[in-house]
């Protein structure tokens, strides 16, 4: 299997990207400007037999993004899953201090666009060779809404994810599957430093009684991409341990 994995230098994107490699499929390792860190799980996934290539995009960049997908296309003749896992960070680092409006304006570019223009594209060219699978990122809580900032935003971009998601898994039926996942509670980088009431609260609302790993959501991955999965597409597969809001 030929794969490309966006967002493949940290969190969700990473653990997916070697759960892949794992699986026996080459992978395209896509970052922004983690260059060092592409290199590194790169190298990693080289380790274990499996073809491997770096490329870098900024995909709120509309040409830059569009280079990239042509460009992941010819690495190998084609592709056979393509795992958009890459989303806009504004909970930790520089992002965290964008106003709302910023914030917003990111998430959109970069989460939603992005993923509606490679989508189209992608499965435009995995329709015409004939087969292909499509990952792409949304959110369980975008379906039953969570207050604040973080709800309006988040919900907004990522609902708009899924309903495109369903779209396009119509539009490309029977050759190509396209599914989303809506990760609930995930340990990723801001879960590790969120404050004591963040952590309760995640206790109080998963039944499973703990945090999601970006492996749990990579497996997940995985199997969407996998001929077990051959007779599912246009659904959004909650990995949530069981959260009902």
């Amino acid at each position: 299997m030929r794969a490309a994995v966006l967002g493949a230098t940290s969190g969700i994107g990473r653990a997916t990207a070697i759960a892949m490699a794992a699986a026996g499929a080459d992978v395209l390792v896509h970052g922004n400007r983690s260059a060092a860190a592409a290199e590194e799980l790169s190298g990693t996934l080289r380790a274990t037999g499996v073809r491997t290539r770096v490329l870098l995009a900024d995909l709120g960049d509309r040409p830059a993004a569009d280079r990239f997908a042509d460009e992941a296309w010819r690495t190998w003749g084609g592709l056979d899953a393509w795992l958009h896992i890459a989303g806009a960070d504004v909970l930790t680092g520089p992002g965290a201090k964008l106003s709302f409006d910023e914030k917003l304006d990111l998430l959109w570019a970069v989460d939603v666009v992005a993923t509606i223009r490679l989508g189209r594209e992608i499965g435009r060219r995995m329709k015409e060779q004939g087969h292909g699978a499509i990952v792409t990122m949304g959110w369980d809580q975008a379906e039953t809404g969570m207050d604040g900032d973080s709800g309006a935003y988040f919900g907004a971009t990522k609902g708009a994810i899924m309903a495109f998601t369903r779209s396009l898994a119509l539009s490309l039926a029977p050759a190509v599957r396209v599914n989303a996942l809506a990760p609930g509670w995930i340990r990723t980088e801001w879960g590790e430093t969120a404050p004591p009431e963040w952590q309760d609260r995640v206790l109080r609302e998963v039944p499973l009684r703990r945090w999601g790993t970006a492996e749990d959501v990579a497996g997940a991955a995985c199997y969407l991409v996998s001929p077990s999965a051959r007779f599912v597409t246009g659904q959004v597969v909650r990995i949530n341990g069981g959260a009902v809001r």
